[in-house]
């Protein structure tokens, strides 16, 4: 039973899909129960990492600098993905990142998902830990490059063959897909009065960021307005003394 998916994983800029960017896409094909296809690409979030993603991921700045926005990359993914079921350690995490992305360039991307994370908090014991580095120590998976987009889905394709060799046989419903639901709306790009008040702001207060504002949502250019000027203030009008 469900033989084929798409095992999947994702590098970001953080943790929150309707704040962070997806900085990394790997993903497998895998039909009865064998890989067929890959897909990888870097992803340039349009802002500068922070430390400890660099530290986490081994991805840094001049990696992403010329590699391809997601507005390029998105319809790809969703066509390689097709009908079959996305597979990933904690698989509702990636799929959010990528229906966001997906709803924002008017795709559609309706998932059923199979999730390893669930799968080892239900067989391992209690007291292993159950990440996919973890696991895939626990049991003896080798994953060449951990927390690079490529290797962890490889890795959770392959922890999901040893979960379905062990377990299958007795509790099958535990390894069948189940919808994903994640709901989003469309975010709209920012209005040019909008990111004009926002450069005005950056340049008054003599503030440095680290995100091109020409990519920046409505909401994500609200955001950042509000927030500098709750920190430091408005835009002072100069009055001539007559």
């Amino acid at each position: 039973m469900c033989g084929s998916y798409v095992s999947i994983d994702l590098e970001t800029t953080g943790l929150d899909p309707k704040k962070d960017k997806i900085t990394e896409i790997g993903a497998v094909k895998v039909e009865e129960g064998q890989v067929t296809d890959r897909f990888h690409t870097l992803v340039n979030p349009r802002r500068e990492l922070e430390e400890r993603i660099r530290e986490i991921t081994g991805i840094d700045d001049d990696m992403l600098k010329d590699a391809p926005g997601i507005e390029e990359v998105i319809g790809s993914v969703v066509d390689f993905c097709g009908d079959l079921p996305l597979l990933g350690h904690h698989v509702i995490f990636d799929y959010s990142f990528l229906k966001r992305a997906a709803v924002n360039h008017n795709l559609k991307f309706e998932c059923q998902g199979i999730d390893t994370l669930a799968l080892c908090r239900r067989f391992m014991p209690k007291e292993e830990k159950k990440n996919l580095s973890a696991a895939c120590r626990y049991f003896n998976i080798e994953n060449e490059n951990a927390h690079r987009a490529l290797s962890d889905a490889i890795a959770a394709h392959k922890l999901y063959q040893e979960l379905k060799k062990r377990w299958q046989k007795e509790q099958l419903k535990a390894f069948l897909p189940q919808d994903l639901v994640y709901k989003v709306k469309k975010e709209q790009p920012a209005t040019k009065r909008q990111k004009q008040l926002l450069r005005d702001l950056i340049k008054y207060h003599k503030i440095c960021v680290t995100v091109q504002i020409e990519y920046m949502s409505r909401n994500e250019v609200s955001r950042m307005t509000d927030k500098i000027i709750s920190q430091y203030g408005r835009i002072k009008e100069v009055k001539d003394n007559v």
